[in-house]
């Protein structure tokens, strides 16, 4: 077999056997510009410092995991929105209250979700 079709061959078969990402449909569905994402956050410095406040405490944690530690935090008008996965429900629960902490139990909007185990 000569090297040109040997690569070729070995290009289609790892083309063929690629995964779709699993956040495509989420990534779609995060476009729609009702649905606020990073793009909507505030320049308004109490917004700012709210995010500041809330990223900081969710960073330090050594008991998150990488997922939790980068979900999207964006805050509006004195409001948080928090989107995108964690690990595991007392990941959900922390992040929650420390936005809440913050921001106020009425003045935080929650969308992250358990990520699916891996196998």
């Amino acid at each position: 077999m000569n090297y040109k079709l040997a690569v070729a061959l070995l290009l289609a078969v790892g083309l063929s056997t690629a995964q779709e990402p699993d956040n495509s449909k989420k990534n779609e569905r995060d476009r729609s510009d009702a649905t606020l994402t990073a793009g909507k956050q505030s320049n308004d410095k109490k917004d700012l410092q709210l995010l500041r406040d809330i990223r900081r405490d969710v960073t330090k944690s050594d008991n998150f995991s990488t997922y939790a530690k980068n979900v999207k935090i964006i805050t509006l008008n004195g409001r948080v929105i928090l989107r995108g996965p964690v690990k595991t429900q007392d990941e959900k629960a922390a992040i929650e209250a420390i936005a809440k902490r913050y921001a106020g139990d009425s003045s935080v909007d929650s969308y992250l979700e358990i990520a699916p185990a891996k196998p």
